[in-house]
């Protein structure tokens, strides 16, 4: 779908040029083959952040879609290390800000900075389940954004996006994906905080049950094929 002579080059071009090639691509991309509908955005309008908005994660295309739903709302993307590896996947930290997270570790430098961009009043925007999910069903979310959130004390807004697993496909190898014209749904839901832990309850009881609750936010939001391992919480 992107030229492979604009692959070959983005590591030689200045950042600045990739970065404005990037965005009009992608742009075209989402403009073309994306019928976005979205609800909600009034519950953010008069948020103070930091806020660290969340959502359920199907493609690729979740971040380029929610970079531009989030446009506004000066938003930094914690992204995984892998996909600077691939050269399409790498044109999103061109136009996002972005910071790298390495997946299934305690990445204590990447949390630091997270928690250093919401203390300084910029917004995060985390995909939760550290991966997409294959099946399109929810995983289990990471803990480490309850330790980002009680750090930077800030407030937490979930979202439920569907139609994007449609949109950009998963494919194993990842410079083959390939843009399909699709309708995709987001929806935002109220603005949560942490539960307070209950009398007699330990630490990982705590954990679990918060992260629960959290991610049950979200999946209250989508259709219940999508809910996956959150689908008992209504």
């Amino acid at each position: 779908m992107v030229p492979k002579v604009m692959l070959g080059i983005i590591d030689i071009l200045p950042d600045k040029v990739v970065s404005f090639i990037a965005t009009k691509l992608l742009d075209s991309y989402i403009n073309k083959y994306a019928n976005i509908k979205t609800s909600g955005m009034e519950k953010i309008k008069d948020i103070k952040s930091p806020i660290i908005f969340i959502c359920n994660h199907l493609s690729n295309a979740d971040g380029i879609v929610m970079n531009r739903l989030l446009k506004d709302n000066n938003v930094t993307f914690v992204a995984g290390v892998k996909l600077t590896d691939n050269k399409l996947t790498k044109l999103g930290f061109h136009v996002a800000k972005t910071i790298q997270l390495k997946p299934n570790s305690a990445d204590k430098e990447a949390i630091s900075k997270i928690v250093n961009t919401l203390k300084e009043g910029n917004n995060i925007m985390i995909f939760p389940e550290g991966t997409r999910s294959r099946s399109g069903k929810m995983i289990e979310g990471k803990r480490g954004l309850i330790l980002m959130a009680k750090l930077s004390k800030a407030r937490i807004v979930p979202m439920g996006i569907w139609g994007t697993e449609k949109l950009l496909p998963i494919n194993i190898d990842m410079a083959s994906e390939r843009f399909h014209h699709a309708e995709v749904n987001i929806r935002i839901g109220d603005p949560i905080t942490l539960a307070i832990k209950n009398q007699g309850e330990d630490k990982n009881e705590y954990y679990d049950r918060v992260m629960f609750e959290i991610m049950s936010s979200i999946a209250v939001m989508l259709p219940k094929r999508y809910r996956g391992v959150y689908s008992d919480n209504e």
